[in-house]
């Protein structure tokens, strides 16, 4: 891996463009959550795509992905206090509960972090298998966001959920999870470094709520043509926001881009539709 942007230069250039298996911890530092004001919630995503913009192939992103991808994905979930993903998406990867790795665990305990971050899955039916070891193995408890109206017409499953151990998290008054809402609920738990690994449903709400701070995207030199969606999948925003990019590493061709939100203040909220977070 070496590293393309921002430009460097002096003793540590040769280091950082030799192409090289970078450290944890020198991916841990490249990728460290900026600080933000005190009870604020700061969202990054972790997406990968082909070279045509197929944001999975054959209805996984594994097709896409490289070991270089899965070390930045690693660092990514080690560095969060919660990972937040849609339900379709938990159904479709298999999710399983996070685990704590040894070469983060002095970072996390100086952050005051427990061993492995929270997985929050998004749903607005609470259709969920709640025997899986997502919900009856985790490290920290497993959170389900979705909103009031949900809790109260699916009793019974919310009452399954917290047989399971999972912990239900109210984000929006409707059926439906208000992205604002989804971040400062988990934001008032603590939960302030939030990762959400999509799927383009999920992602494509937060982006058009303009609640995504962040975006660690991976390009895989790949095309897979076919017909699979792109990394966000939401509603038309009025004015595309602007990123700038904060670094630009590269392995075996792949591509591991970081791109920062410019402006930062939420102006407008988009509901997630039951549809779009089941």
């Amino acid at each position: 891996m070496r590293r393309l942007y921002p430009p460097v230069t002096g003793t540590a250039a040769e280091r950082e463009l030799t192409d090289r298996e970078w450290a944890l911890d020198e991916l841990a530092d490249a990728y460290a959550y900026p600080t933000v004001p005190a009870g604020d919630g700061y969202l990054r995503a972790n997406m990968v795509s082909s070279l045509d913009g197929a944001a999975h192939h054959g209805g996984r992103s594994q097709p896409l992905s490289s070991p270089a991808d899965m070390r930045i994905f690693g660092v990514l979930r080690a560095l969060a206090d919660v990972i937040v993903v849609g339900a379709q998406t938990v159904r479709q990867e298999g999710y399983r509960p996070a685990r704590a790795r040894e070469a983060f665990a002095d970072r996390r305990a100086a952050l005051g972090q427990p061993p492995a971050p929270a997985i929050a899955v998004v749903s607005a039916s609470l259709d969920l298998d709640f025997s899986r070891p997502l919900f009856t193995e985790p490290l920290v408890p497993t959170l389900v966001l979705t909103g009031a109206a949900a809790i109260a017409e699916h009793r019974e499953r919310a009452e399954r959920a917290r047989a399971a151990g999972a912990e239900l998290l109210i984000a929006g008054e409707g059926r439906g999870v208000e992205p604002v809402e989804a971040v400062r609920a988990l934001a008032a738990r603590g939960l302030t470094r939030q990762l959400t690994e999509g799927g383009p449903r999920l992602l494509g709400q937060f982006a058009a709520a303009s609640t995504l701070d962040e975006l660690c995207y991976s390009v895989a030199p790949m095309l897979t043509v076919g017909d699979a969606p792109r990394i966000t999948d939401g509603p038309k925003v009025v004015e595309p926001e602007r990123f700038a990019p904060v670094s630009v590493l590269e392995e075996s061709g792949f591509l591991f881009t970081r791109y920062r939100r410019i402006r930062q203040s939420p102006e407008f909220a988009v509901p997630v539709s039951p549809q779009q977070a089941d």
